[in-house]
């Protein structure tokens, strides 16, 4: 048997190689969007991908499952449990609709499907049994269902989808699957689909990989001792669900777009003046650079793993947008990044030696915590909720970033913003710069702030 994991680092989240050796066949579980990667390392193996299949309908990445079809030829493996409301509808002839009980064979190994709900109605893992060494199960795909040290949430269809009086039904559900996978033996290994940084729990922990046995004596969720407990913890304290997430689902569960090999154009300096006044300008060059002078109304994003985060909460996917990079180097991992969650609509890029003397230019205005007086001035807090609930400046006002496009009205000409540290506060202030407000963003963030006012916690 041979087993790889692939994780996206941006989107804390683990996809499955798994091949029989002695045939020359291999799966493919929660395959993320960019699936050069998987068909090189079969290859490399000397695997032939045959099947392709995925947990759940995801809501925090674009499923590859049909990409990786297309490219290949595999037959996909989708769940057909959870009722009408929660079917693939792109499944074609030669696909295989499974449910609990059901296996898939590869060459000389087996995965059983669990139906194992709660996270999601449709949600399904797979045991895996590779019979030349044993006929006993070696361990389990288990998506957004059991993580390390955590369990997937069941408030998503509620908060991001807007399901209503949902959330307490897949807790429910989410208790009964723990049960009845805790009857498994404890040797099984459990491969999760999410580390460390997901929106899909609240307390992931960062190893890859964890044994039953060792979750039935850490993991908060499989100790639980009554189904009451466990719904009244699970559903206290989970994070904002960013806003693409709805999105999501409804991509994956339609059928994501198959991708072309095409890069977005280059364009010349001409162009940009028209985009800076019409469209969405992303400007990746970097928190200095932007600072410094950004053309008029560019939206700050930075660069590594908040990226595609923050790209989900704010860009919408019905526009076009356009990328500003430092250099050549950022565009394919920019790119990279926006289709991961779908956002395909990028029509082309700049350079930041296009920018030339007919682009309007503005500059950020930031201030040391101690110039700050939250007295005299209207101070906001863009942090989640949580972190403002530990602590927080006594007369600021709270909007999360991700909300604060849909609040521009309530925000007067001159806030002063700040996060936890400054990277958020001057996202913050792009936009609100971009709304024709004149935004004060405080360096250091809150973790300065606190050291020189009064704060409080809720």
């Amino acid at each position: 048997m041979y087993l790889k994991r692939f994780y996206d680092e941006k989107l804390a989240q683990a996809s499955y190689l798994v091949g029989c050796q002695a045939t020359g066949e291999a799966i493919v579980i929660d395959p993320s969007r960019e699936v050069a990667p998987f068909i090189e390392e079969a290859a490399a193996q000397g695997l032939k991908i045959i099947a392709v299949t995925e947990t759940h309908i995801h809501a925090d990445f674009l499923s590859g499952s049909r990409q990786l079809a297309h490219q290949t030829g595999a037959s996909m493996y989708l769940s057909k449990e959870g009722g009408p409301d929660w079917q693939y509808q792109f499944a074609s002839a030669n696909d295989v609709m499974v449910g609990d009980g059901d296996i898939i064979k590869i060459g000389n190994l087996t995965l059983k499907v669990l139906h194992t709900p709660g996270h999601t109605p449709e949600h399904i893992s797979f045991l895996l049994t590779d019979h030349p060494a044993s006929d006993k199960p070696i361990g389990a795909f288990t998506g957004d269902f059991i993580f390390v040290g955590d369990v997937g949430r069941p408030d998503l269809l509620e908060k991001a989808a807007g399901l209503k009086d949902t959330m307490k039904k897949g807790a429910i559900e989410l208790y009964k699957s723990i049960q009845r996978f805790k009857e498994l033996p404890d040797h099984i290994q459990i491969w999760p689909a999410h580390g460390a940084g997901s929106a899909c729990g609240k307390a992931l922990g960062a190893v890859p990989s964890s044994v039953l046995g060792y979750e039935k004596i850490t993991n908060w969720a499989l100790k639980c001792d009554t189904e009451e407990e466990f719904v009244e913890i699970i559903l206290d304290g989970q994070p904002e669900p960013p806003k693409y997430f709805a999105q999501m689902k409804k991509l994956n569960k339609v059928g994501p777009a198959i991708l072309d090999e095409n890069k977005p154009p280059r364009l010349n300096s001409s162009k940009m003046a028209e985009v800076q006044s019409e469209s969405v300008l992303i400007d990746i060059r970097g928190m200095d650079a932007f600072v410094a002078g950004h053309p008029k109304g560019a939206l700050f994003l930075p660069t590594g793993n908040a990226f595609v985060t923050w790209a989900g909460w704010l860009l919408d996917y019905e526009e076009p947008h356009y990328l500003l990079l430092r250099d050549e180097t950022q565009l394919a991992e920019a790119v990279h990044g926006l289709r991961s969650i779908g956002l395909d609509k990028t029509a082309g890029y700049f350079l930041a030696q296009d920018i030339s003397s007919e682009i309007e230019i503005q500059s950020s205005e930031r201030v040391e915590a101690d110039e700050v007086d939250p007295d005299n001035q209207d101070v906001f807090d863009v942090r989640s909720l949580k972190e403002w609930n530990e602590g927080h400046l006594e007369k600021a006002t709270h909007i999360h970033l991700g909300y604060l496009q849909d609040k521009m009205d309530d925000v007067p000409d001159r806030p002063v913003v700040h996060c936890r540290s400054g990277l958020r506060s001057l996202i913050a202030s792009s936009l609100l710069q971009k709304a024709g407000k004149n935004p004060v963003d405080v360096l250091g963030g809150y973790m300065a702030l606190r050291k020189k006012r009064e704060v409080v916690r809720t």
